[in-house]
């Protein structure tokens, strides 16, 4: 009896609509709406926390624009004493400007990463420690060296950015502020302009606001004078677009305390400008704050409210839970149904409706495979069928022309040549019908290829040479039927048909690991890179003097009978000949898989 009852309360949670389930779930969540909405009471005790915090946070934010700016004072005098103490009135051509700027360099090196002098033209004429300038920087046309010789009393302050005027090893990596001016040099004995470059440790900043904490989750960020911002706490989650922070318009506001809105809610600014650099140093802070009064208060309904969120919390999540996982784990498997994968496994599971939703997909899943497969067996079948009728057929011309040298010799009483050639002929076709199977053995085809280029040597009278050379280990092994005599074919015809010398081609086999390689070599006119790619990339009209199957035909017949990692590589250099490189498994003929299928 308990086992039915199971069983049935099984059921009826099973089946239960996802309608039901939608009205249980937003329930749920109109219950802790409600709770959240008694929590709107503690609005009245805000204020006065809220104006605590901000004079608080003000003297914060007074106290970190005093170091900033002490710090700037600090980096302009360090910029004043290299330039009159050091440069002022010294010729560059001695060894004071180095020595001044060692001993400067030395005594504050927690601030400064380098110092370097640059003349007007570009180059860098002293540096502390030694540096050399990159080979592709162009320092005229950078943002310091403009704008420093563009104003000769001006002292320029750049945005935090990483060290790169300068060749560096790893361990010098670094972010650094940029302090640039133009200063007057003597060089022997003449005045010419040029700049100081001073590059200030960025680590100041990072340890000066590290240990600044505004009250009430309020932050504080550093802009220039045009709203670009130079210190955020969330500054790598506004780069990548996860924050948004309304910097261009706090640096417009005048020094001083206002509410803002700022996406919606409202907020507490402090704006405190920076001396001589007119930086802008803006306290944010949330105006959500409970007063300091009801703190005592608002633990005790922290607490009540907290429990009571939790255990809503928990039902919700369950609720959640319930309906949402078999949804997304459904939407999962037709995310990667859609990206392709079709071998996916689909588990039915959730209310009545989502379970038939995904038997559905699977099934649907399972035809579409079968459909696939039937496609795939049926486009490999037309195209292997394609290129048997291409193979099968014998270009006129050759045969012709073939025919016509064994008449010329019978004329010319040249009978053992006519018989030689004849014999070559009847063994090429002899092998080109090889049964109508497509998998022959490399001694059939190293065979098929040796006929061709014999009869095609006595009809061009001996204009090239041939060789073939295979490794008596390889003979054995399977290959593929007409495959390499269209590429024969290509070196004769156009790779050496505009010579002036003899041609020579040659024919190699050899096995490495698990592979065979066949390689074709000419040295005849040769191709340019973009010839070479249309040849394996683009349909080409076979030549009519060939057999009629390209390069293209013999690559994808390869990649239909062995597989797609397996084909041709074409390797050529104008007047530098031609090579192509057929790879192809190492496999017995007869034993291996690779069979005429």
């Amino acid at each position: 009896m308990d086992r039915g009852k199971f069983s049935i309360k099984k059921l009826s949670i099973k089946n239960l609509s996802i309608q039901s389930s939608i009205f249980i779930y937003f329930t749920v969540t109109a219950i802790i709406a409600i709770a959240l909405i008694s929590l709107i009471m503690f609005q009245r005790f805000t204020n006065s926390l809220n104006a605590t915090i901000i004079e608080e946070n003000s003297g914060i934010i007074g106290q970190v624009g005093e170091s900033i700016d002490s710090y700037l004072r600090n980096s302009m005098k360090i910029s004043d004493s290299i330039y009159y103490n050091v440069i002022k009135n010294t010729d560059i051509s001695g060894n004071e400007i180095k020595k001044g700027m060692n001993l400067i360099y030395v005594n504050n090196d927690n601030m400064i990463e380098d110092i370097a002098l640059i003349s007007g033209s570009g180059e860098l004429i002293e540096s502390m420690p030694a540096l050399r300038l990159k080979d592709n920087i162009n320092v005229l046309e950078k943002d310091f060296f403009k704008k420093s010789m563009a104003e000769s009393e001006y002292i320029y302050f750049s945005m935090p950015h990483i060290r790169n005027l300068f060749d560096q090893n790893e361990s010098s990596y670094s972010w650094v502020m940029s302090l640039a001016r133009a200063v007057e040099i003597t060089d022997e004995g003449k005045a010419t302009q040029a700049v100081l470059l001073i590059n200030l440790n960025y680590v100041f900043f990072e340890e000066l606001f590290s240990n600044v904490n505004l009250g009430n989750g309020g932050y504080i960020y550093l802009t220039n004078d045009r709203g670009d911002i130079i210190w955020h706490p969330r500054q790598n989650e506004i780069y990548s677009g996860r924050f948004d922070e309304n910097n261009k318009y706090a640096a417009g506001l005048k020094d001083g305390i206002s509410v803002e809105n700022y996406g919606g809610k409202k907020v507490t600014l402090n704006v405190r400008t920076i001396g001589y650099t007119g930086w802008k140093l803006v306290g944010v802070t949330p105006n959500a704050t409970l007063n300091i009064y009801g703190i005592k208060f608002r633990f005790f309904v922290v607490f009540v409210a907290d429990l009571f969120l939790f255990l809503l919390a928990m039902i919700n999540a369950f609720i959640s839970d319930k309906i949402s996982n078999p949804i997304k784990r459904l939407d999962t498997s037709v995310r990667e149904i859609e990206s392709g994968n079709l071998d996916v496994d689909i588990v039915p599971s959730g209310s009545y409706e989502v379970e038939h939703l995904g038997k559905s997909i699977k099934n649907m899943l399972g035809r579409i495979k079968l459909l696939m497969s039937d496609l795939v067996e049926e486009h490999n079948a037309k195209r292997k069928s394609e290129f048997d009728t291409l193979q099968s057929q014998i270009n006129p011309h050759f045969l012709y022309n073939t025919l016509d040298i064994i008449v010329w010799m019978i004329e010319n009483e040249e009978p053992d040549k006519a018989v030689s050639i004849v014999t070559a002929l009847a063994k090429f076709f002899r092998i080109s019908l090889s049964k109508g199977k497509n998998i022959i053995t490399v001694k059939d085809e190293i065979e098929h290829v040796r006929n061709y280029l014999m009869i095609q040597n006595m009809r061009f009278k001996n204009r090239f040479e041939y060789s073939i050379e295979a490794d008596e280990e390889v003979l054995l092994y399977s290959s593929l039927k007409l495959m390499l005599q269209p590429l024969v074919e290509n070196a004769i015809y156009h790779g050496m048909e505009f010579m002036d010398g003899d041609g020579e081609i040659d024919v190699k086999v050899s096995k490495e690991g698990e592979s065979l390689y066949f390689t074709i070599s000419d040295n005849g006119l040769g191709m340019s890179k973009e010839m070479v790619d249309k040849l394996l990339s683009k349909d080409i009209m076979p030549s009519k003097k060939g057999s009629g199957i390209g390069v293209k035909n013999v690559n994808e017949r390869i990649k239909l009978y062995f597989g797609n990692e397996y084909g041709l590589r074409v390797e050529s250099e104008p007047d530098e000949g031609t090579k192509i490189i057929i790879h192809l498994p190492a496999a017995i003929y007869g034993e291996g898989k690779y069979e005429d299928r």
